[in-house]
């Protein structure tokens, strides 16, 4: 890290790099200046360190593009959960990924080089199997937003773009041959490691990050070529002799890149104080009674001020506001406001997301003032005269997607910081570590190839129960994990924790909640939701279901990328439709008659390119049209995704 700047100033003396704001554009020859001075550590180091993403792109791609498709987060801008878009948005990340493939590509020329001419280091090979598998990653992260993107990229002022499975095919191969190709054997001087921000140039470890992303892309083709996938996914397992200790499954195996406060690459992805990331309301329904463990307990635990009435009875829904909460969304809580903390939750939701008025959190997300801090807010007329003030400390509410029409306006609650769960300080304050693989995801990889029939080193039952544990040890909660695994409670969606249990939920279950006008207690019949994207809507429990719940919540709030590829690709977890009190102009397969049903026309499934791609390589962007079917929009399904 410390070799940024030289590197920076390296290649604008020299040259090396042309600039980054056009991906068309190439590389000199990387050899230009003196070998001594141009080092294929430099180049993956910057790449590596780009990567993180300085604030003005993570708020715009990780936030306001990943989190929002991954439903990781609300989408309080009303944008990408919409089928909208920003090119500005979009320009500064197409901009970013280009320059840090221009740098891994440098890396890889200039390794080739010095081997060709015998003026290679003892690790030189090595760095150049390192900077192939780092390539491979970010030619994924580039083609899983926005699809067709260049293989030799760099090769020509306009490259000719590849389709999604011409890279994927690519991808395998690299990453196959790179891992191969690593010696374990060969030793490094000391000053090496200080330019490999992830593993300091530990071999072993960089083997078993290849032979993890292995797993990973051959899953991503499970629905478009399910043999393919099945034959890459062993094959991997193969070359990693069947053995879990030569993939990722130690939290120090972890592929993972410490931040720091500031303003450059290396500051925090989520650390924009004016992103509030409320919790989702996918979340939301996914951690509400998943695994029985009560709140009680657990505030308790965490030493959090409540009073007993609090916490809630577990057949309790909320308080019912005709006027100020929409009904035209398939989420299960529709027109409702909790209005205390829920009886039983997944242990890891009070550990990610804030408790509303809980101020002597130190993990509290108070940056904006009294926007964060206050928790009396109101709930308006239609004149704006006050109807109800209502004070959230100590409630758990998540703020669906969509268009609220007139509500919006007059509903302060879901509005304001302080009334409303949001992610918390520890990862929003640059002195945390991004990951980009851990260990849980090895394992519910391997969970779900084994429920797919295919050959794995473990049974699918240890495989799901090692990632959920894996993910609980992440979080510092382990204490609960056996209890938790052995749970067969359903949270609002009808998925249960334990493996074995795999009955379904009955079709409704009886609740009470109070009227918010008159104050009466009255009863009602809630429905699970049906989600038609996976085996036409008719299971919520079975193990496919299980494994990408775990799945969804352990990628929190690093990983929302493989969230958003999962659903892409399965249709899981379910996600609730946006509220459609208007029309969604940007949605138009959206209606008031079909909200309750689900649909991949509901849901943002790419990014549109840059607009300055079709003036700076005509050629290229009409075969990435063609690939895509003729047109360039973000509700496009991509090769490996659901097409309908």
């Amino acid at each position: 890290m410390k070799n940024l700047l030289k590197i920076t100033c390296l290649l604008l003396a020299t040259a090396i790099v042309v600039s980054c704001s056009d991906f068309s554009k190439v590389n000199r020859d990387p050899t230009a200046a003196n070998e001594d001075q141009v080092q294929v550590e430099y180049f993956i180091n910057h790449s590596i360190i780009g990567t993180q993403m300085h604030p003005g792109v993570a708020e715009r791609s990780f936030i306001l593009y990943w989190k929002i498709g991954a439903h990781q987060a609300a989408d309080v801008n009303n944008t990408f959960s919409w089928g909208s878009y920003n090119d500005g948005w979009t320009t500064s990340y197409y901009n970013q990924v280009s320059e840090w493939l221009n740098h891994i590509n440098s890396a890889i020329d200039v390794a080739k080089k010095q081997i060709e001419e015998d003026n290679e280091k003892p690790y030189t090979e090595n760095l150049m199997q390192v900077a192939r598998i780092w390539r491979a990653y970010l030619m994924s992260e580039m083609s899983d937003n926005f699809g067709p993107i260049p293989i030799e990229g760099f090769n020509g002022e306009n490259p000719d773009f590849n389709s999604v499975e011409e890279v994927y095919d690519f991808i395998l191969s690299e990453l196959k041959d790179a891992s191969a190709k690593l010696d374990l054997t060969v030793s490094n001087p000391n000053s090496l490691a200080d330019e490999d921000p992830a593993y300091g140039y530990n071999y072993a470890k960089w083997q078993k990050y290849a032979n993890s992303l292995r797993l990973r892309y051959a899953m991503r083709l499970s629905e478009v070529q399910p043999d393919k996938a099945q034959s890459e996914f062993e094959d991997a397992l193969t070359d990693g002799k069947n053995n879990l200790e030569n993939f990722i499954t130690l939290p120090d195996e972890t592929f993972k890149v410490a931040e720091k406060p500031g303003w450059d690459a290396l500051t925090g992805v989520m650390s924009r104080p004016w992103n509030q990331q409320y919790l989702s309301t996918t979340l939301n329904n996914i951690y509400v009674g998943l695994g029985g463990v009560e709140s009680e307990e657990l505030l308790n635990d965490m030493k959090v001020e409540y009073d007993a009435d609090d916490i809630k009875p577990a057949n309790w829904h909320g308080v019912k506001y005709t006027d100020f909460f929409p009904t035209s969304t398939s989420d299960p809580m529709a027109g409702f406001w909790f209005n205390g903390l829920p009886n039983s939750i997944d242990p890891r939701a009070y550990q990610a997301f804030s408790i509303p008025g809980n101020l002597s959190d130190p993990n509290y997300p108070d940056m904006n003032g009294e926007t964060d801090t206050k928790t009396k807010r109101k709930l308006k007329d239609d004149d704006g005269n006050t109807v109800h003030t209502i004070d959230a400390t100590n409630t758990w509410n998540a703020r669906v997607n969509g268009d609220w029409g007139a509500m919006d306006g007059k509903n302060e609650l879901v509005n304001y910081g302080g009334t409303m769960p949001r992610l918390r300080m520890q990862f929003r304050d640059s002195e945390n570590e991004r990951v980009f693989f851990q260990p849980s995801e090895t394992y519910f990889l391997i969970a779900e190839a084994a429920v797919r029939g295919w050959n794995t080193p473990i049974s699918g039952k240890e495989a799901y129960e090692s990632g959920v544990r894996a993910n609980f040890s992440y979080w510092g909660v382990s204490e609960y994990v056996d209890n938790y695994l052995a749970s067969t409670s359903y949270n609002r969606v009808g998925t249960s924790v334990k493996w074995q249990h795999t009955t379904e939920p009955p079709a409704t279950h009886t609740m009470k909640y109070k009227d918010g006008q008159s104050g009466n207690i009255s009863t009602i019949e809630i429905e699970y939701p049906t989600n038609e994207l996976y085996k036409n809507g008719t299971v919520n429990n079975d193990h496919l279901t299980k494994i990408i719940t775990q799945k969804f919540i352990a990628e929190l709030p690093w990983l929302p990328m493989e969230a958003w590829s999962d659903r892409r690709r399965l249709g899981l977890p379910f996600y609730e439709s946006p509220v459609v009190a208007k029309p969604i102009p940007t949605l138009p397969a959206l209606t008031e008659g079909n909200y309750n049903e689900s649909s991949i026309k509901y849901f943002p499934q790419r990014l549109k390119y840059s607009s300055a791609l079709p003036n700076s390589n005509k050629k290229g962007y009409q075969q990435a049209l063609d690939y895509l079917g003729g047109e360039d929009a973000v509700l496009i399904p991509l090769w490996w995704a659901q097409q309908n």
